[in-house]
């Protein structure tokens, strides 16, 4: 399937809005997960023309994903992942670890932006950062959708090393999201070292839920998770 290319249409809006010279675009990859990071990457493109097939990770079959992620790592000006874990997830909320990520990867990257584009609808990084969000950014800016195919393809690869230990979770296939076999997998030997036990699944399962974090700081409005979500198994 054909998809529009991603263009630099926004990079140069902030350019002349802002006077940016440097302009860097993020995406986030793990948000939904039962288990594991979420992993954050940032990424400045300048304004070249990109590789060929580049669009949201999500689009891209495996094998294409991993061979533009290989290219992207060289033909990107800069970038730098960061990652929040499953234990600062459940301490401080998918906001608060989406922004503790964000500036992980932010404060690795070689040069310092100017401003910073954010896919989605939610301002979850804020000052001092010049922020600007993108609905589906990672399909229609350079920068956020090269930072999604290299966040994606860099987290399934954790995810499959620490499969490795929880061979029946599968986690080299479903990268710590719902899917049958890591559904069964839970509910049959219970969450692992690397899963969100303060997420609502967690009170499908009666054998497991006296494992359950409580958190008392809700997420606002709009940035709930799928994964925060009650499921029946």
């Amino acid at each position: 399937m054909a998809y529009e290319p991603p263009t630099h249409s926004v990079e140069r809006s902030l350019r002349a809005t802002t006077g940016a010279k440097i302009v860097v675009g993020i995406d986030e990859v793990g948000r939904g997960a039962w288990a594991g990071p979420v992993t954050v990457c940032a990424a400045v493109t300048g304004l070249r023309r990109p590789p060929i097939g580049l669009t949201d990770s999500k689009l891209l079959s495996p094998k294409k994903r991993t061979a533009l992620a290989r290219e992207l790592n060289s033909w990107v000006t800069a970038h730098a992942l960061g990652h929040s874990s499953p234990e600062e997830i459940d301490a401080l909320g998918m906001t608060a670890a989406l922004r503790l990520a964000a500036t992980r990867a932010l404060d690795t990257l070689p040069v310092r932006p100017d401003a910073v584009i954010l896919d989605g609808k939610y301002d979850y990084l804020g000052a001092p950062w010049t922020v600007r969000t993108v609905i589906k950014g990672d399909q229609s800016c350079v920068s956020v959708a090269a930072a999604s195919v290299i966040a994606k393809v860099r987290r399934d690869a954790m995810m499959a090393e620490l499969g490795a230990d929880h061979t029946d979770f599968c986690f080299e296939d479903n990268a710590g999201y719902p899917s049958p076999t890591h559904r069964a997998a839970l509910r049959d030997l219970g969450p692992t070292p690397h899963h969100r036990l303060s997420w609502a699944y967690m009170d499908g399962l009666p054998r497991w839920r006296h494992l359950k974090r409580i958190r008392n700081t809700p997420e606002p409005v709009g940035l709930e998770d799928e994964g925060q979500l009650g499921f029946d198994f």
